[in-house]
């Protein structure tokens, strides 16, 4: 069943609702949390071979394990699968007081597309350790366009009873959400280290021609 709602996430279609055709009212907390705990194990570990490798290939890169990118990806992750969802469940509870024909999915399925959905990023961060910079923006753009599409054809028949304007700010909202998600995580987890500051050889100054060597003292003269 997991299996199924995976692939499901990952190949989204025209008219085909992932709530619809994949929970079918029963929507588990299984399968979104083991891929919130997957992608955040490997946000952290790739983000950390990233820069080994790079080490590897410029020994003045200075490199320390960074473990607290750990507990970074952890929280930012779930923090994303939970939040959000919560904001946008609470807030089209509120829109189905304002337009009665809307029936918002429940909160537990709202947290089931969103987890399954960021399942494609798992694939995605692996990809990043190909160290192209144009290629890695590519793979988090073709990841991130199967993600948000996603979201919205699932959304789209809950939020399409409403006003044009309300379900296009919702949409955008969504997907700009998810993007910075993307994008932090790129900037965040694959940043660059600076290069070690080598202290410079010690400069040996040469006497200028012009200036006249000290006269040197005869043997004999020499002090005993």
């Amino acid at each position: 069943q997991v299996l199924n709602r995976i692939k499901g996430s990952l190949l989204p279609r025209p008219g085909h609702n992932f709530v619809r055709h994949h929970l079918r009212n029963r929507p588990d907390l299984y399968g979104p949390f083991w891929i919130c705990a997957t992608l955040a194990f490997v946000l952290a570990v790739t983000g950390n071979l990233t820069l080994v490798l790079a080490q590897r290939r410029d020994p003045s890169i200075h490199y320390s394990p960074q473990f607290h990118k750990v507990t970074v990806a952890g929280i930012s992750i779930y923090c994303y699968a939970w939040l959000v969802p919560l904001a946008l469940w609470g807030f089209l509870r509120w829109r189905k007081g304002v337009r009665e024909r809307m029936g918002p999915y429940t909160f537990l399925e709202t947290v089931c597309v969103y987890g399954y959905s960021l399942f494609v990023f798992i694939p995605m961060v692996v990809l990043w350790l190909i160290p192209v910079p144009w290629l890695q923006w590519l793979f988090g753009a073709l990841a991130l366009g199967l993600s948000a599409t996603g979201l919205v054809f699932t959304l789209w028949p809950v939020v399409r009873e409403d006003t044009r304007l309300v379900a296009m700010v919702l949409l955008s909202a969504v997907v700009l959400l998810h993007a910075l998600l993307a994008v932090g995580c790129k900037l965040y987890f694959f940043q660059s280290l600076p290069p070690e500051n080598v202290a410079p050889p010690p400069q040996i100054t040469s006497r200028p021609s012009n200036i006249p060597l000290p006269p040197t003292l005869p043997q004999s003269m020499a002090p005993s």
